[in-house]
This record gives structure tokens, sequence and C-alpha cells, in this order.
């Protein structure tokens, strides 16, 4: 029988963490001691915002639009932080090279904080800057990248934007871990929520795209603004292929020749199945696997990157 925890037993956590470092309260720490206050709102309410970036091959990737996305978020949940998007830059590449991680997945959160007295006013919080770097992880696995994900589309609304504005990014993650349980009961590897009107949303952290006659389109509404959805938009004017952001009904994705998703966590990411049943040929499409290589290109355009100097940070 495990023992009552006494009064003056000092708490040691015994989870397992993978390596990183964060950045917490003008100090930087290894990732399993950056602990966050119980009586933060962050954790309470899930009232935060917060936006991810990853490094690969030692350079962040467009890492301006996270941080123009990241300060707006701020301005439109009306929280601030005494740090500059300059200085926030600095932060994040410090916490990279003090990890010494060529490859990795960058989040940098604002929480709406705590306030002296517990106040439901959240005027009275002191909002929290929070950054920890740790290794690159992928919607989809090597597996599912080759063969493609295999989707369901479920009955989940995701919540409207006339709640929670979709453009600013957020912990409101229930309709999303719904949709996931959903899959998961079809045996899918994800899900794909529906918005108020029945078309197609989003799905757990990625924009859902839909390829038919060579033409792409991508939901307009009740989603996040993804930076590598935008990415998709400029690589395809480069290249001289329609897409456009508009509605995507259910019946049209079924009826899609490709299919693919995007997100920070993994780039353009292929869809094989949906509910069951073979998308185009049922493997990874033509026009996925171009895009998909034009995605990791883009990483060696200096246009896009920021080098890491590892040389002037010792590691955690």
């Amino acid at each position: 029988m495990q023992k009552s925890p006494q009064l003056t037993d000092r708490h040691v956590d015994p989870r397992n963490y993978p390596p990183g470092v964060a950045y917490m309260d003008g100090q930087y720490l290894p990732i399993q001691e950056a602990k966050l206050s119980v009586l933060d709102y962050g954790f309470l309410h899930s009232d935060a915002t917060y936006d991810v970036a990853h490094v690969w091959n030692g350079a962040f990737f467009r890492l301006g639009d996270h941080l123009e996305r990241f300060f707006r978020g701020m301005g439109e949940l009306h929280m601030n932080i005494p740090y500059s998007k300059t200085q926030v830059a600095e932060v994040l590449h410090n916490c990279v090279a003090l990890s010494g991680l060529e490859n990795a997945y960058v989040e940098f959160i604002c929480t709406r904080g705590t306030s002296p007295n517990f106040s439901r006013d959240p005027r009275d919080a002191e909002n929290r800057f929070i950054a920890f770097a740790i290794p690159f992880g992928s919607v989809a696995n090597e597996e599912q990248m080759k063969r493609g994900l295999h989707m369901a589309v479920t009955d989940v609304l995701r919540i409207p934007p006339s709640s929670v504005d979709p453009t600013v990014k957020n912990y409101h993650w229930l309709d999303m871990v719904k949709a996931l349980y959903a899959a998961y009961a079809r045996r899918a590897d994800t899900a794909v929520l529906l918005d108020a009107h029945g078309n197609v949303s989003e799905g757990p952290g990625f924009n859902v795209f839909a390829v038919k006659d060579g033409v792409i389109s991508t939901p307009d509404l009740s989603v996040l603004l993804g930076v590598t959805r935008q990415t998709v938009f400029d690589l395809c004017t480069e290249a001289g292929i329609q897409c456009n952001a508009q509605d995507i009904s259910v019946a049209e994705l079924m009826a899609a020749d490709e299919v693919f998703v995007t997100s920070t966590a993994g780039g353009v990411m292929p869809v094989s199945r949906i509910d069951g049943q073979p998308i185009g040929a049922g493997d990874v499409g033509l026009l996925s696997k171009r895009l998909m290589a034009l995605y990791w290109q883009l990483h060696e355009d200096d246009t896009y990157r920021e080098a890491i100097s590892y040389s002037k940070s010792s590691r955690l």
C-alpha cells in the first residue's frame, strides 16, 4: 500500500520528458525543470495563446511569420509581455542552441498568468511568457508519410469563430481531442472536423487540402491560417498551380484525386484513405509528392532560414 504523503515530503516528478531546454521567468532550464503554477489561468482556463516554429538542419524556417502571428494573437487576447519580437527571437534561438538540437520543435506561449488575490478579472493577471525547444516531431510518422495518413471525417464541430477565433492559436482543444477518439474508434490515424455548415474545417493541428483535376483547394472558414498553409499557397503561385481558399464539402473531399494536410509539425503530409475509402489510387498522389519535395527544398532558401549559432552557447 502506498503511504500517505507527509507535509514535509518534497515532490519528485517521476515522469519522463524528451530532451530540451525551456525559458521561464528570465532563466533557461532543462525541460524537466520547467513548471507552471497551478494558479495560472493558462492552466485553469486554457487562457493562453502560443505559436510553434521549427528548426531544420540548424536553422529556423519562417520564424518571422510565426512571431507576427504570436504577437497578433496576444493583441487580440489583450495580453502583453515585456519582450519585443527581436527579444523573443533571441530567446528562441538560445533555447535551440542550448539544447544542441539540429531539428527542433520550438513553442512559445503567453498565458494569462496569475493575480495576487486570485481575481476573476483577467485584467488583474500578470501575463507570463514561456518558450521551449524539444526534438522535432510530426503529425505523421515515417510510415504514414510513405503510405499516406488514414483519416476519418467526424461529426464533431469545430468551435465556431464567433466563440473562439481560430486564427489565434489557442489551447481550446477538447473538440480536437473528441474528434481524435472518434477517429481512433474507426481505426483511423487522425481526424477532420466540420464547420457549422457541415463543410470540412481542419484537423488536430493541421490544415486540409483537396486536389481535383489539378486544382488545389483548402477551407477558408473556421481554420487557423497556418504558416505551412501559406507556404503551399506560395509554392503553388511559383509553380503556376491554382490553389483556392473556399468551402469544401465532405462529398468533395471524398471525391478528391488527392488529399494532403499541412502543419509546422511535419510540413506537407499525404492522406491516402478517408473513412476507410481510398482517395484517388489510394496512394500518395503525384502533386502531393511534388509539393512535399518543394516544401523541404524551400528550407535551403536563405529568404526563409535563420541559422542557429550553436557555438555561442554551452549546452545545459
